[in-house]
């Protein structure tokens, strides 16, 4: 059993085997929303504000935060979003960028012990990613390519999983503090894209013994009902293993099947959760309201 803690100043959340999925909120993200972008490289951080309420307000249990537009600030612009955004919520937060130098500004003002999104197999990335990790002593998401970019053998992306992990603990990082992404392709180009997962995440859990995330999108890229492929997916996922996901909590489908599989694989303890969310109201009037309104009264 592997458990992967992250935290903000004041809650922890843990990504771990036979726990409870962990959603990553993904919307923080200017990539392909030209009016964020816009409005991030300018400092108005009221979209980013706005989105991170709704996100948690829908079951988010950490957010991911991404500064990533081209010829901007971004060193200063993800500094000031984490910041804002650990001003709004305590929810711990998944610190994104391919820039070191704005990793670095992110880890520096950050609260807690965050996720670093992300490391790969690259040496470069090794030798200069691992290191914050291991200054600031956050848990790091490790992708499953390389200099020779993403292959579609699984066994070739579970070799370079292996070899961040090991690399990871070279420089004093345990194997708890690594969650992979073993890469998720786009089931419309790649028929066997989800067996393919599946299979790697099964050996991820079993043989690295390490978290697992991804980006639960774009397994559904290019194809109709995205809402309903992603719910299939992210379901059968959860059967194989995998412990997180960066995805938008907003997207109705998708949450009730995770909260379907978290019944499933024994980890919402007599449905209690599920219960909460689609339990029907009482009819106004009816008995069952008004046992309702004295267990509030009582508890008052």
């Amino acid at each position: 059993m592997t458990d992967t803690l992250i935290s903000s100043a004041t809650k922890e959340v843990v990504i771990g085997f036979d726990r409870p999925f962990v959603i990553i909120g993904e919307r923080i993200n200017p990539t392909g929303r030209k009016l964020l972008a816009e409005e991030m490289k300018n400092g108005d951080y009221s979209r980013v504000e706005s989105d991170a309420l709704a996100q948690v307000a829908a079951g988010a249990q950490m957010l991911d935060v991404n500064a990533g537009i081209p010829l901007a600030d971004e060193p200063r612009i993800l500094a000031e979003a984490i910041q804002l955004v650990q001003s709004l919520t305590d929810v711990p937060l998944s610190i994104d960028s391919s820039i070191v130098a704005a990793l670095e500004s992110g880890l520096s003002v950050y609260q807690g012990k965050p996720l670093v999104n992300s490391v790969t197999g690259e040496e470069d990335r090794l030798e200069t990613v691992l290191p914050l990790v291991k200054k600031y002593g956050a848990a790091v998401v490790a992708i499953s390519n390389d200099e020779t970019g993403i292959s579609e053998d699984p066994d070739v992306r579970f070799a370079v999983a292996k070899k961040i992990v090991e690399r990871a603990q070279d420089y004093g990082i345990p194997a708890s503090d690594v969650v992979v992404d073993p890469l998720v392709m786009p089931v419309g180009a790649l028929n066997d894209a989800g067996r393919q997962v599946m299979s790697l995440v099964r050996r991820l859990r079993e043989e690295l013994k390490v978290n697992t995330t991804c980006g639960a999108s774009n397994f559904s890229f290019g194809l109709p009902n995205r809402h309903g492929m992603n719910a299939a997916f992210l379901s059968m996922a959860i059967g194989a293993g995998m412990t997180s996901a960066i995805t938008n909590p907003l997207h109705e489908p998708e949450m009730a099947a995770i909260k379907g599989a978290n019944v499933v694989m024994g980890n919402d303890p007599n449905c209690v959760k599920w219960i909460k969310t689609f339990r029907e109201p009482a009819a106004e009037g009816s008995e069952e309201a008004r046992r309702a309104g004295r267990r509030r009264r009582r508890n008052a």
